[in-house]
């Protein structure tokens, strides 16, 4: 099965992030910051084999189509937002199918870039990424920065999608937050196993959870590539030692469950068991009940024909001394 992968991360001020630096570092390209004044530069990456900005396509191709600039693009989504703790962005990390090449992958990467653009009216930074060098070689992958707001001719309109107050989705009779992302996990799916499929390849990918799908074991847990970095480095990495150290601890749990759930069962069995033995003996205890009644039954029957047949004979033997005493014959004693 391909490797299936739908995370999505906001990029927002409470954490320090800014749309501008994620934008560069993703597409690796060169933007500066209006609001800091700081530049971010990562031209020289090599591993960014696509990068494209998607609008929605009432404004693709326009004169005024002020969003496909990058920097200003980015720019606009900083200078928009006002709280410090604003969300100015929204990233969608994916999984792109090493079964593929690099050409069907970027193929599959703007189908979802261009679905997302004309769902929210958003614009969609897409970047395409090869494997890290001393990584995993399966793991091609893309990233699509998404503003928060509508994109409009002049600028940057009002908060859709996720981003979308949940009293408007309800007057808009939208799904609600969590449906919504339901519904993009399994529409990511099935884009994926539509270009597995065209591409005649075996290899399917499943949106559900691994209990969802019948398979009993822990999800494997997922390391930040930074303390993956550190470690291939040789420097300790915290935030991996808890991660590993909270994935034992569900998979001994899991374990430690299943041990329980064991006995349960197979007293659940035994009673079972007993159970269909109980069932069987009343069946035939029942069985045998309705036979005795019968042949009950048939011998009084049998009994009163008797006693019928008798009390015919018996009534025949008084009407003959009766008509005996009335008439009596020649040959009678008591004639003389």
């Amino acid at each position: 099965m391909a490797t299936y992968r739908f995370h999505i991360i906001p990029v927002g001020r409470s954490a320090g992030r800014r749309a501008t630096a994620a934008a560069a570092y993703r597409a690796g390209d060169r933007l500066r910051d209006e609001r800091s004044g700081r530049l971010y530069n990562y031209s020289r990456r090599t591993d960014v084999v696509h990068s494209e900005i998607f609008l929605p396509s009432h404004l693709k191709g326009a004169a005024d189509a002020w969003a496909e600039n990058r920097e200003r693009l980015w720019n606009v989504a900083e200078h928009i937002e006002k709280r410090s703790n604003s969300r100015v962005a929204r990233e969608y990390q994916v999984s792109l199918p090493h079964e593929l090449s690099i050409t069907q992958q970027v193929a599959l990467a703007r189908a979802l870039s261009r679905e997302l653009a004309e769902r929210y009216k958003v614009a969609v930074d897409l970047a395409v990424h090869l494997p890290r060098p001393g990584g995993d070689l399966r793991n091609f992958h893309a990233h699509l920065l998404t503003t928060t707001r509508e994109v409009m001719p002049k600028g940057l309109g009002a908060k859709t999608g996720l981003d979308m107050r949940g009293s408007e989705r309800h007057r808009r009779e939208l799904p609600n937050s969590r449906e919504e992302f339901h519904l993009l996990r399994e529409r990511w799916a099935t884009l994926t196993n539509e270009a597995l499929r065209e591409a005649n390849v075996e290899a399917r990918v499943d949106h559900r959870s691994l209990a969802a799908q019948g398979i009993d074991r822990e999800p494997r847990p997922q390391f930040p590539w930074a303390a993956l970095r550190m470690e291939q480095r040789g420097v300790r990495s915290e935030v991996a030692e808890r991660i590993r150290e909270g994935y034992r601890r569900r998979v001994a749990a899991r374990l430690e469950r299943a041990a329980q759930a064991a006995p349960s069962r197979e007293g659940a069995e035994r009673a079972s068991g007993d159970a269909s033995a109980q069932i069987k003996d009343s069946e035939e205890i029942r069985r045998q009940a309705r036979a005795a009644w019968l042949q009950l039954r048939a011998q009084e029957a049998d009994q009163r024909a008797e006693r019928q047949h008798s009390g015919r004979e018996l009534e025949g033997e008084s009407r003959e001394r009766e008509s005996a005493a009335v008439t009596p014959g020649h040959d009678d004693d008591f004639g003389l």
